[in-house]
């Protein structure tokens, strides 16, 4: 079954759910800050792992101390859609426990 993208006004809805989180181009996308480049690996971890469950992935960069992601749905045209949505609260519902802000 296709995944449908959503309307600007629904991604903007959205999105005022998902504090820190932004819409960049045709991606919603975010900079999560950590304590130690070693918190920042094991939270990437972490979200490669719920992407595996899900069967979505983001794009992931690594940085010192920071964990960046970025996503939309390649079936969907590179469009935001639900599935972007659904990855994201999991990956913030996590996040906290990695000591991310």
């Amino acid at each position: 079954m296709a995944t449908e993208p959503l309307s600007q006004k629904e991604i903007e809805d959205r999105l005022r759910e998902l504090p820190g989180w932004a819409l960049e181009g045709d991606r919603i996308a975010r900079t999560y800050q950590l304590g130690t480049h070693f918190a920042a690996a094991a939270m990437a971890v972490h979200v490669a792992q719920i992407q595996e469950e899900l069967g979505h992935h983001s794009d992931l960069t690594l940085g010192y101390n920071t964990l960046a992601l970025t996503v939309n749905t390649h079936s969907a045209g590179d469009a935001v859609t639900v599935k972007d949505f659904e990855l994201a609260q999991r990956v913030e519902d996590i996040a906290g426990g990695h000591g991310a802000r």
